[in-house]
């Protein structure tokens, strides 16, 4: 459990409910197809239905700052730097205004390009 403390009391996010905002708010952005998750049987990564999302998104917690790492798909033909750029704003932003909470850092791996 992620925590917010503040006059009024003490908050607690589980790390699901990061990874849903965080996994909708990539989603919302232009150019990205869809979240990857990696199977483990074959070692493959594997696109991710919408209901999952939060498979795609890893979250570390330390001294109530976030490290997120995102595992996405984007669509060909549009530049990666600038959909990694928009991914990162929409995150940060819906993170630290929806929740509270700090955004230390946010690694956006691009794993597929799909046509």
């Amino acid at each position: 459990m992620i925590g917010l403390t503040n006059e009024l009391g003490h908050i607690s996010y589980s790390e699901d409910v990061i990874a849903n905002v965080v996994g909708l708010s990539t989603m919302e952005c232009y150019g990205v197809v869809g979240m990857a998750a990696k199977n483990t049987k074959d070692g493959l990564w594997e696109l991710i239905r919408v209901e999952h999302l939060n498979k795609g998104v890893k979250i570390n917690a330390k001294n109530n700052e976030l490290s997120i790492d995102l595992f996405v798909v984007v669509e060909y033909g549009t530049k990666i730097s600038v959909i990694a750029n928009n991914i990162i704003q929409k995150v940060r932003y819906n993170v630290e205004n929806y929740l509270g909470l700090k955004v230390n850092s946010i690694v956006v791996n691009i794993e597929g390009v799909r046509f």
